[in-house]
């Protein structure tokens, strides 16, 4: 059973649905550091995004670092795909190895309860609601939120900070 957002004190204590269902604890991540992304397969954002999370993955992967992408329609129709045809596009376009999770909604009355989590740790200038696809949060590796990026940062300019996180504890 998937934690309230307001009970939940990490990430950690989420349950989420893979892109072919299955219940995916996030306890799993203990003890990596986590860069949690909504992503849209049409977006002009797409490209720039997409190969740059891959070439951070290639990375750092094997230092403790993994992102969670979570497709989402609610920016301008841009992820109208079924989860097949996300999964499909992301990793034969982009050589997307990391996770990619059910198709969510990150804002509304049906928010995911991991991103009513995720906005509640970390609001942005414009409130709490996330504003267009590829806004990204970094977790460290208790599950805790460290910050939030907006669309249009590149992922790129998000290491360093990454790096801080993979060498702390």
């Amino acid at each position: 059973m998937a934690a309230a957002a307001s009970s939940a004190s990490s990430v950690h204590d989420f349950t989420v649905k893979d892109a072919s269902g299955k219940d995916v604890d996030l306890s799993t991540y203990k003890g990596k550091v986590l860069l949690i992304v909504n992503v849209a397969s049409q977006c002009g954002l797409t490209n720039s995004n997409y190969t740059e999370l891959a070439q951070l993955y290639e990375k750092y992967k094997d230092q403790g670092f993994e992102i969670l992408a979570f497709p989402c329609n609610q920016f301008g129709g841009q992820e109208p795909g079924t989860n097949e045809e996300i999964v499909q596009f992301a990793c034969t376009r982009f050589k997307a190895e990391y996770p990619i999770f059910d198709k969510v909604d990150v804002n509304g009355d049906n928010v995911a309860p991991v991103y009513k989590f995720l906005k509640s740790s970390k609001g942005s200038l414009f409130g709490d609601n996330i504003k267009w696809n590829f806004s990204k949060f970094l977790v460290d590796k208790e599950g805790h939120v460290v910050d939030r990026y907006a669309p249009t940062t590149s992922p790129l300019s998000i290491e360093k900070d990454i790096k801080k996180l993979l060498a702390s504890y």
